[in-house]
């Protein structure tokens, strides 16, 4: 089996053969073309020249789950008129697919995304190029990188939150939100203390089960939240987003 275990091990740092990413996709999930990421299958992305590394190939957001991620965040946006212009961050961007289907759905958006792994920020940067999306990646921590970021205090800031699960997801509890790497609630208070003259709004990461008591103190920081859960695999594999906003409701208009 070319299975997550081999992409996360041996495979971990090794730039993927095109046959490679196809096995891992028909062997894990019985689609060859499971890792389409930037709006095409594998095939087409391996021929303009994309590359992926095994870790990355597990972890990124492919496109299905990007792209209804994308649409719920454009459709919470809907009702507040400075969403046109939202900045968007990313601080664990990864492959940036997530960032780069965000920006589909926000055309007027202006998109950031940090990855402090060298490699990883070199050839994303490089498949971003390919595929001209306007998208800045920094090869940085998100928190000293966001400190010259140039923001006006009427522009919508909008975060996509997926650090690393690590541990953190149980069989049994399902996902912990305090025991990603790093906890999110320490992002999401990063974020409140960086953009407290904005209205905010973050897109978190979640799995299908969630652990209730981190959830409710997660939650508890909004000013309102819901979650979503895209049945795109099997029961039990579904990912999904936490949207919460700080400084506005979804259909009540700014006076």
């Amino acid at each position: 089996m070319y299975d997550r275990q081999l992409l996360l091990g041996a495979k971990r740092n090794s730039v993927l053969e095109l046959s490679e990413v196809q096995r891992y996709g028909l062997d894990s999930y019985g689609d060859a073309d499971y890792v389409s990421i930037y709006g095409m299958p594998p095939t087409d992305w391996y021929a303009k020249g994309i590359r992926l590394l095994g870790r990355t190939a597990v972890e990124c957001t492919r496109d299905r789950l990007a792209d209804a991620i994308g649409q719920d965040v454009a459709l919470t946006l809907a009702t507040v008129s400075p969403a046109a212009r939202a900045f968007v961050i990313d601080p664990f961007v990864g492959s940036g697919n997530t960032l780069y289907w965000l920006l589909r759905h926000l055309a007027a958006a202006r998109g950031i995304g940090f990855e402090v792994d060298a490699t990883v920020f070199q050839l994303t940067r490089r498949n971003l190029a390919i595929v001209e999306s306007p998208i800045d990646i920094l090869n940085a921590d998100y928190a000293p990188g966001l400190a010259d970021a140039s923001v006006a205090t009427d522009q919508m800031v909008i975060a996509f939150i997926a650090p690393p699960w690590g541990d953190a997801l149980s069989k049994t509890s399902g996902l912990d939100l305090r025991r990603t790497t790093p906890p999110i609630s320490g992002i999401v208070d990063f974020l409140f203390g960086r953009f407290k003259e904005n209205q905010l709004l973050c897109a978190i990461q979640v799995h299908e089960t969630v652990d209730r008591m981190s959830l409710t103190e997660l939650t508890s920081r909004f000013d309102w939240s819901t979650r979503r859960i895209y049945g795109l695999n099997a029961p039990g594999e579904n990912h999904g987003i936490l949207l919460g906003t700080r400084g506005w409701v979804p259909g009540r208009r700014s006076q």
